[in-house]
């Protein structure tokens, strides 16, 4: 079993930065992808982006350029730094692990944390 903990969001103003840390513990094997999605209020949940052990990443278009995922394998933590945030960046940010990097695209991920509110004033 894999337990994720999220920590880092907040309120901000248009044009800042926040930084999100999601923290696993349990069997190693079972985060070796991680990623974030996020769920605006009333709309359906969206990938964000993803990185895997050894540090590949995936991004969707809306966030390329000014977020940056990474993990620090270490310390079994994974970070999302969200630069020029916009208020359409409004929303839960969820973190999410899985053995395999491939199920993040339809959803399908076994582990999941709580949720963390970013909240982007304009």
């Amino acid at each position: 079993q894999v337990q994720l903990v999220e920590t880092g969001g907040g309120l901000v103003q248009a044009g800042g930065s926040l930084r999100l840390s999601c923290t696993a513990s349990g069997s190693t094997f079972g985060y070796n992808a991680m990623g974030w999605y996020r769920q605006p209020r009333g709309k359906s949940r969206e990938l964000v982006a993803t990185v895997t052990r050894p540090g590949s990443t995936y991004y969707t278009d809306s966030v390329k350029g000014r977020f940056t995922v990474s993990r620090d394998n270490a310390k079994n933590t994974m970070y999302l730094q969200m630069n020029s945030l916009k208020p359409e960046d409004t929303a839960v940010y969820y973190c999410a692990a899985d053995t395999q990097v491939d199920v993040f695209a339809t959803g399908e991920v076994r582990h999941w944390g709580q949720g963390t509110r970013v909240t982007v004033s304009s």
